[in-house]
């Protein structure tokens, strides 16, 4: 019985702390043909050196009618970065081409597919305002969420 409380208590502790997972360098998600990430917030640690998201479309639509891109930016440039998306058109997966403002992009990918990004992390910092979303157009203004640099 002490042994299981102690596991429970543990448990509580590791679930309400700020403690960040060894993997936490590489990130997975899932987008949907409902508009959705399954992830509000993506957490990383400022030790890792390359961050590598890999993003799952678990729909079944094609990349033309309902495609995912995983896109990061400083919040401050998110729906500026977003919008001009929309222009870049997709051959250059609704990202805006040469665009200092993005940190990371992903290419659009449809249902069943998957991609990944890797990155430095010295474009990260502790406490930066970070934004990740999807680039189609539209999907931005739902499909977004927090992405958080821990110690």
């Amino acid at each position: 019985m002490k042994n299981s409380s102690l596991l429970l208590t543990l448990i509580i502790l590791l679930s309400t702390s700020n403690f960040v997972a060894a993997d936490s360098c590489n990130q997975v998600i899932e987008g949907n043909d409902m508009l959705q990430f399954n992830l509000k917030e993506m957490v990383v640690s400022s030790s890792c050196s390359e961050i590598t998201v890999t993003l799952k479309h678990t729909g079944a639509m094609p990349a033309n009618v309902m495609g995912h891109n995983w896109v990061l930016t400083n919040t401050a440039d998110f729906m500026p970065v977003a919008t001009a998306g929309g222009g870049a058109g997709l051959g250059n997966n609704y990202v805006p081409v040469n665009d200092a403002r993005v940190i990371a992009a992903s290419a659009v990918i449809g249902g069943g597919a998957e991609t990944s990004v890797t990155f430095s992390g010295a474009l990260l910092s502790v406490g930066g305002d970070y934004t990740f979303f999807c680039s189609f157009p539209g999907h931005y203004m739902i499909m977004k969420g927090s992405f958080v640099v821990r110690d």
